[in-house]
């Protein structure tokens, strides 16, 4: 039985891959949709990352087709309380921003299609500075009080934004992030270490990161000559482009040997052991791509191996 993690501060327990749900209602259908929820579930997952804007980039949806699917799922199966759901607010075409009425009108339409009374970790999906952070954490220990989200987090922030989020709360008292969702991985690691990554650490926030597959690239499927057949291969394949993508796959390929692993477990291993991570998320259109993604729970890379993939992704 994989061991779950505390998220930061919080009292949620979470298995140490976060199933992104991304792909939910855009490249999986609710039929494919639910038989990766299920394997993920049967696997001991229970962290489901999705926001209220997915899909909304598809010709024809609207926004939240991910979550719709996912409440469908969690009706079906009847085990909302073994779930922990994550999503977030800002995107989505008819809640744009972060503004008080925004966020308290966006959760309360996120719970609908989630089927659900309560939010187990909210976050704000991106940033908006003109909104000042006293507003945003004003509304969001609104809905905490009231009992509709369990814990808040933040996502695409900077480190002044963050650090005067926390202090706002800490001197008000009000609800608290207890999580951070940075773009980071191992072709992009200065979008998170540094200053942001300083302000984690001494805050207590657990990490969530997204993009932890670099959008495929890690996965060791994107090679010199190949062709994939994915709707974010243009953004993977750029890697290839680059002096450290060539050295990050060929010392990914180089551990995944040494472990029988699949490279894109391996890749995954390394962020969970990052300081500040608590599960990475990555998503998969197909069960048939689960397995590789559930491996970073069992897989424990030694410091020679971290070392390589570290030097390798400066």
């Amino acid at each position: 039985m994989t061991s779950l993690r505390t998220l930061g501060s919080s009292d949620l327990k979470v298995f140490p891959l976060a199933l992104g749900g991304n792909v939910f209602g855009w490249t999986a259908d609710q039929e494919q949709s639910f038989a990766v929820l299920d394997a993920y579930a049967a696997a001991g997952g229970n962290f489901v990352d999705t926001a209220d804007s997915y899909s909304a980039w598809i010709e024809g949806n609207q926004g939240g087709e991910s979550e719709t699917i996912i409440g469908n799922w969690v009706k079906a199966r009847r085990n909302r309380s073994d779930i922990v759901i994550a999503t977030k607010v800002s995107q989505h075409p008819d809640f744009q921003g972060l503004g008080a009425a925004t966020i308290k009108a966006a959760a309360d339409a996120s719970l609908k299609r989630l089927g659900t009374d309560y939010i187990d970790l909210y976050y704000t999906h991106f940033d908006k500075p003109e909104v000042p952070v006293e507003e945003i954490i004003g509304a969001l220990d609104e809905l905490v009080r009231a009992g509709k989200v369990r814990h808040i987090a933040a996502s695409n922030i900077s480190a002044e934004r963050l650090t005067a989020s926390l202090d706002f709360s800490e001197r008000e008292g009000l609800a608290r992030y207890v999580a951070l969702q940075p773009h980071y991985n191992l072709v992009s690691r200065d979008t998170y270490e540094g200053e942001l990554q300083g302000v984690a650490e001494r805050a207590g926030l657990a990490a969530v990161p997204y993009f932890a597959l670099a959008s495929g690239f890690l996965t060791g499927k994107y090679r010199p000559g190949t062709t994939v057949d994915s709707a974010r291969a243009q953004g993977a394949a750029k890697h290839l482009d680059t002096e450290r993508g060539r050295k990050v796959l060929a010392a990914l390929d180089e551990v995944a040997r040494a472990h029988d692993a699949e490279v894109a477990t391996v890749a995954l291993a390394w962020l969970a052991a990052r300081p500040t991570v608590v599960a990475p998320i990555a998503s998969a259109r197909t069960v048939r791509q689960l397995p590789a993604l559930l491996g970073v729970a069992e897989l424990r890379l030694t410091e020679e191996e971290t070392g390589k993939l570290t030097q390798a992704s400066a």
